[in-house]
């Protein structure tokens, strides 16, 4: 039997890489939500009674007025437990708390007072409670100025401005994909854990990597140099700097690409390099005859670039959950690539009269196994 799931919050960065990779396992069905679902009693409560599982990220952490960031969270907390008293359902709640519970602030107090709420209406009516206090997230997508300092480094550095640091202190991170799997293992596994009590989990998360803001910046500066203007990856080998790498390219500008080649050409014919890197990974070729589209796939952790030398090729991508198409013409004359940002499914078509030749190269070789290739159509 499939699991209902929903997650207040959805449109969120949180939410909606949550929302994206569930969507990817055929056991979870998915319960839309909308934010207008707060405030409207009757939707709220249709809401709950749809779902198994409520995983409860909708939360104000700025404004100018922190009793209004206060007001606001435990409101949501309060909301939500009156829907599912009033339909009298028991879902499995998951909240997401913060590292801001133990500081004397009025968003940290929201977040503990919200969940000590919560703790106390599942153990009345013997639902089930687990509480995620999380450390400092980054990953794609995520909203400069707002999110984190690497959403705004990776948006600063990638469109020419320059960042500034004003605390060079050591922060604790943790990737948005390791997050999720935490939150879905939540989902999936809470009475495997040996709970103390059997209907409430508190899961303080420890951070994946402890790094200082200035090093941060090092590696991003070093992306603009090595990759944004030569084209050169970087080493891939580590987590957090693969990690940061497949960040940083989600904010790289559309109209970046396609990226001319260097063509090298004498009485003997052209030569073409495709890629220069500092990590490993998987060469390939493929031929494709007029008309023919290949791909309609993406990736979620993987590196990839198509090169066209010979032949006219259409490349389209589109960002999953998004409807904007993004189209780029190259043409063999004038060797040129795309690359291929995670998240985003990707195609290519010949759009010529003869055969195109189209060069790849991608990060890991294939493993049927772990392919990390999802077929949804541009």
């Amino acid at each position: 039997m499939n699991k209902k799931i929903g997650i207040t919050g959805q449109a969120g960065f949180v939410g909606n890489h949550l929302y994206n990779t569930l969507s990817l396992d055929e056991t979870i069905t998915l319960v839309p939500f909308e934010r207008t679902f707060f405030g409207n009693k009757k939707l709220l409560c249709n809401f709950v009674a749809e779902c198994d599982v409520i995983v409860h990220l909708a939360a104000m952490n700025r404004h100018v007025d922190p009793n209004v960031i206060y007001e606001t969270n435990i409101d949501l907390v309060s909301q939500l437990i009156d829907a599912c008293t009033t339909e009298d359902v028991k879902p499995h709640i998951i909240f997401s708390s913060s590292s801001q519970e133990e500081k004397d602030n009025l968003y940290g107090r929201s977040k503990k007072e919200g969940k000590e709420k919560l703790i106390k209406w599942a153990q009345e009516v013997g639902s089930k409670f687990t509480s995620l206090t999380i450390p400092n997230v980054f990953g794609p997508f995520g909203k400069p100025n707002y999110n984190s300092v690497v959403a705004t480094f990776c948006h600063k550095i990638a469109h020419n401005e320059n960042p500034t640091i004003i605390n060079d202190s050591e922060v604790g991170l943790i990737y948005i994909n390791e997050l999720v799997e935490i939150f879905i293992q939540s989902i999936k596994d809470f009475n495997k854990s040996g709970l103390a009590d059997e209907n409430v989990k508190e899961l303080k998360i420890a951070p994946t990597k402890n790094i200082k803001v200035s090093e941060i910046l090092s590696l991003l500066q070093q992306y603009k140099t090595d990759y944004l203007e030569n084209g050169i990856f970087p080493s891939l080998e580590q987590n957090f700097e693969k990690a940061l790498f497949n960040t940083f390219r989600c904010y790289i500008p559309t109209s970046h690409y396609p990226v001319k080649f260097k063509k090298n050409t004498d009485n003997r014919g052209s030569f073409v390099e495709i890629a220069r890197t500092n990590t490993s990974g998987q060469f390939s070729y493929s031929t494709t005859v007029p008309g023919i589209t290949r791909g309609n796939h993406f990736h979620t952790r993987k590196a990839e670039r198509f090169a066209v030398i010979s032949g006219k090729a259409l490349i389209q991508l589109r960002k999953i959950g998004t409807d904007e198409v993004l189209d780029y013409y190259l043409d063999g004359d004038e060797p040129a690539y795309v690359d291929m940002p995670i998240w985003y499914t990707h195609n290519i078509k010949n759009i010529g009269d003869t055969e195109l030749i189209t060069l790849f190269w991608i990060n890991e070789p294939y493993n049927p196994e772990d392919a990390d290739t999802y077929f949804v159509n541009v």
